[in-house]
């Protein structure tokens, strides 16, 4: 049980941070939010995995992709309240 879940979020700590690089513009976020939201990433890489039978490198590309849209969401959401 503990390998998954520290699976998750060390997998959502790197998608974050490669997320975060690859995202223009700087997100000021900290360690923490930026896990959540690469482990939320590695969640929908995992999903679409499951249900479209994408290889491993595709399940990373698309956790990664799925980090960088929420990054864009939660800057939208954070600027909007602001």
């Amino acid at each position: 049980m503990f390998d998954g879940i520290l699976g998750y979020i060390f997998g959502g700590l790197v998608i974050g941070v490669l997320a975060r690089m690859v995202k223009p513009g700087a997100d000021a976020m900290g360690w923490i939010m930026t896990i959540v939201l690469g482990v939320l990433g590695a969640f929908a890489g995992g999903w679409a995995a499951g249900n479209f039978g994408l290889g491993r490198v595709m399940t990373w590309v698309v956790a990664i992709g799925a980090a960088i849209v929420l990054l864009f969401i939660f800057e939208a959401v954070r600027k909007k309240k602001s």
